[in-house]
């Protein structure tokens, strides 16, 4: 199978090019960074580390960048996308665990969890943790499936799924922070095998700026997707 490795970047350069280094040799076929219109130099210093650099045409959220990567990948023919932070908040070496299910034709889509057994996260903050929970559970309420961590961006999946014609992420109301959860909702009512491994998620010492994500609206719009796509307001 080909495998392509999607990572969205914000001026972070530095901390994708020390990402990228701790690939194991061989992991995956092509590594796509797609920069969310960086103000700094990112994307000249992720050129050297040889990975693929996209730029989105405006600055609009890691669902955006991703859906770019997707596309990209589906262009070059491959099998299965691995999507990951480039921020240092995923372990690169934690990848085949992650892909191995879908590698093996035991699922369609996999789910990182920091709350399975031999998963862990480290330094994240406290109300980040009742806020995973909260979403964790409601996400499982609405899609009627038991699923530990329903926010974590670190997943793997085969690309027939976004072949899908139930599945359609080109909708303009995705851009941004919801296309990710559209994906994983979509995926479980679909039908598609899903499954979650356990995996690191490891977040900054330091609290300021641990995340782009602005409160409450960026929030809300990771989440609508839930409520959208099951009491069918969204497809």
């Amino acid at each position: 199978m080909k495998i392509m490795a999607i990572g969205p970047v914000f001026n972070e350069g530095e901390k994708a090019v020390k990402t990228i280094e701790r690939f194991p040799a061989g992991l995956v076929d092509e590594i796509v960074v797609v920069d969310d219109c960086s103000t700094d130099e990112s994307p000249a210093i992720i050129k050297k580390s040889g990975a693929t650099v996209l730029q989105t045409s405006r600055r609009s959220g890691p669902g955006t960048a991703i859906r770019l990567g997707l596309d990209y990948g589906l262009s070059k023919g491959a099998d299965a996308f691995v999507v990951f932070a480039m921020n240092g908040k995923d372990n690169p070496e934690e990848i085949p665990r992650v892909l191995e299910p879908v590698l093996t034709g035991k699922a369609d889509f996999v789910q990182g969890s920091r709350y399975l057994p031999g998963g862990q996260h480290t330094d994240m903050p406290f109300h980040r943790i009742w806020g995973i929970w909260l979403f964790s559970f409601l996400f499982s309420v609405f899609l009627r499936k038991k699923i530990f961590d329903a926010t974590n961006g670190f997943r793997a999946f085969r690309a027939e799924i976004l072949k899908d014609e139930r599945i359609n992420l080109e909708q303009d109301w995705l851009n941004g922070y919801p296309l990710e959860t559209y994906l994983f909702v979509q995926a479980i009512r679909c039908g598609y095998r899903v499954q979650e491994v356990p995996v690191t998620k490891t977040y900054p010492k330091s609290k300021k700026n641990y995340s782009k994500m602005r409160p409450f609206l960026d929030w809300w719009n990771y989440f609508k997707p839930v409520p959208y796509v099951c009491l069918g307001i969204r497809k």
